[in-house]
């Protein structure tokens, strides 16, 4: 089982850049496709961004895409999540997931790993 760690997160003001970074070890996630989720208060966790094992295909929530950027390293086994353009309703704990998938998948349920959270707020 792969375990994960994200780091990262912050408090910043609208309109601001924050960078995640999502450690793996126990195993190459190489073999896994790498999501990030976010999960306000009273929300339920909802899906990110996405991207596949090689890093050839990425997916984005329609809330973030333009503003957010996915990206893998197989090789330092790193997930990282560039995220521009910072707005009020994008805090959020951001969690770091894992799943053994040939396709990036939006629903949480089928996550095998977790990360514990980071904890992104944006003040206006």
């Amino acid at each position: 089982q792969v375990q994960l760690v994200e780091s990262g997160g912050g408090m910043v003001q609208v309109g601001d850049s924050l960078r995640l970074s999502c450690a793996a070890s126990g195993r190459t996630i190489s073999s896994y496709v790498m999501s990030w989720f976010r999960q306000a208060p009273g929300k339920e966790r909802e899906f990110v961004a996405g991207i596949t094992r090689s890093g050839g295909s990425t997916y984005y929530a329609d809330s973030v895409k333009g503003r957010f950027t996915i990206s893998r390293d197989n090789n330092n086994n790193t997930v990282t999540l560039q995220m521009n353009r910072l707005q009020p309703e994008d805090t959020a704990v951001y969690y770091c997931a894992a799943v053994l998938s040939t396709v990036v998948i939006t629903s949480a349920r089928i996550y095998d790993a977790w990360g514990q959270g980071t904890q992104v707020t944006v003040s206006s």
